[in-house]
């Protein structure tokens, strides 16, 4: 598919009434992986994850253009539409949108690290118009830190906070709102009825409300972050430990690349 058609699609599976579920990737090879399973209809990145794979801390530390450089890699490994994790856009968020663009990035994550709001919706609006610019409809998953940076603030106000910047950021163009943390059932209905069905994206964390169950409840979608490279560094460290205590390989272990 074209760019123009991925960036379609990958809309699409935002707002069909199945669940669009991403298990995120970090480099070409858990892409290959992961393309290859049945039912993947999209690969999403995981900023975090790629930035750990080259040395570099969460949080903007890794060089943008490298990450540019890793994120085009993975969408030249696959033919599924690809969102990229882009952090908070490192100072230009529209400019690094348009870099991504450029290398087969049809949408991405964009966190608003609780600036003012003002502040966050133009970013929003910088994104949209990038995506405008190189004549696709850019997939913004325009991410709140609102329940991540809550600290003991009253839930209420909480939530507050992000049905306003979700509503802000829907306005200014976003196809979803994506909402981290550990969000209970009347939670996330209440940024459903506050958003409208199949705009709010969340995060697989222990705990949360198992998958039929944000389907029915009308999210968007569901991705898991870092938390699919633990789940691999953890098989690799206890494949380590028994290996060194004398074992063998697991059995059932496949060839995947």
């Amino acid at each position: 598919m074209s760019t123009h058609d991925q960036a379609v699609r990958l809309l699409a599976l935002h707002t069909e009434p199945a669940l669009l579920k991403l298990v995120n990737v970090w480099d070409v090879v858990s892409t290959q992986v992961i393309a290859d399973t049945a039912g993947v209809d999209a690969i999403a990145t995981a900023s975090h994850s790629i930035a750990a794979s080259y040395g570099y801390p969460d949080g903007e530390h890794i060089p943008v253009d490298l990450m540019i450089e890793a994120v085009g890699r993975i969408a030249d490994a696959t033919e599924l539409p690809v969102s990229a994790d882009l952090e908070a856009g490192y100072g230009e968020p529209g400019e690094t949108v348009r870099k991504a663009i450029a290398v087969g990035i049809v949408g991405a994550n964009i966190e608003d690290q609780m600036r003012p709001l003002r502040e966050a919706v133009a970013a929003v609006e910088a994104v949209v118009a990038a995506g405008e610019s190189e004549g696709i409809p850019f997939v913004l998953n325009a991410r709140t830190d609102a329940y991540l940076r809550a600290g003991d603030r009253p839930s209420d106000e909480v939530l507050a906070d992000a049905v306003e910047r979700g509503r802000a950021f829907l306005d200014a163009g976003a196809a979803c709102v994506f909402v981290p943390g550990l969000l209970d059932e009347p939670t996330i209905t209440a940024l459903v009825e506050a958003y409208g069905e199949r705009r709010l994206s969340v995060i697989g964390v222990p705990g949360t409300l198992p998958l039929e169950r944000l389907e029915q409840l009308g999210v968007a979608r569901i991705s898991y972050g870092p938390f699919s490279q633990q789940v691999a560094l953890t098989a690799l460290q206890d494949f380590a430990v028994d290996i060194v205590a004398g074992g063998a390989l697991p059995e059932g272990t496949r060839r995947l690349n």
